[in-house]
């Protein structure tokens, strides 16, 4: 099973930005977990960060021509703001499971709607590095589901 991880703008930051709101793990720190945890549940995981929309539409693009079997995606702002990446993501044929590690729905209303959230299986927000491994393992049910018809 190949997952395709996706960290959108600023991102790159996390241990540095914000603390209080994100916590002190590092993106190298949060990649690290989700390629113990893939492996533990029998998945490979590929992690891609960039800061440009453009950039992260083509590497979905690219998911796409390499049929990967699900992806978890933190967007950053570009949740709220990006329809581009909500279409390019709406190409692929696998599973999208959204994550956040701040509970974008306490936060200030604009980052309330989420133009990805009605093209994923889920959404897991809030729980800081928790928001990943647990939208991690939730893809790899959906990815196995979706193998199996």
């Amino acid at each position: 099973m190949k997952l395709l991880v996706l960290h959108g703008v600023n991102l790159n930051m996390f241990g540095q930005r914000d603390p209080a709101q994100y916590g002190t793990a590092t993106l190298a720190d949060i990649d690290a977990g989700l390629r113990t945890l893939a492996s533990e549940l029998g998945a490979d995981v590929e992690c891609f960060q960039t800061n440009h929309e453009g950039v992260l539409c083509e590497r979905i693009h690219q998911a796409h021509r390499d049929g990967v079997d699900g992806v978890l995606i933190n967007a950053g702002a570009w949740t709220h703001t990006s329809i581009a990446i909500r279409d390019a993501l709406a190409i692929l044929r696998c599973p999208i499971v959204e994550v956040h590690m701040s509970n974008i729905h306490a936060r200030e209303p604009f980052r309330h709607r989420s133009f990805i959230a009605p093209i994923a299986a889920g959404q897991v927000c809030g729980f800081g590095v928790d928001s990943y491994l647990l939208g991690l393992r939730a893809l790899v049910g959906q990815a196995q589901s979706a193998i199996k018809k």
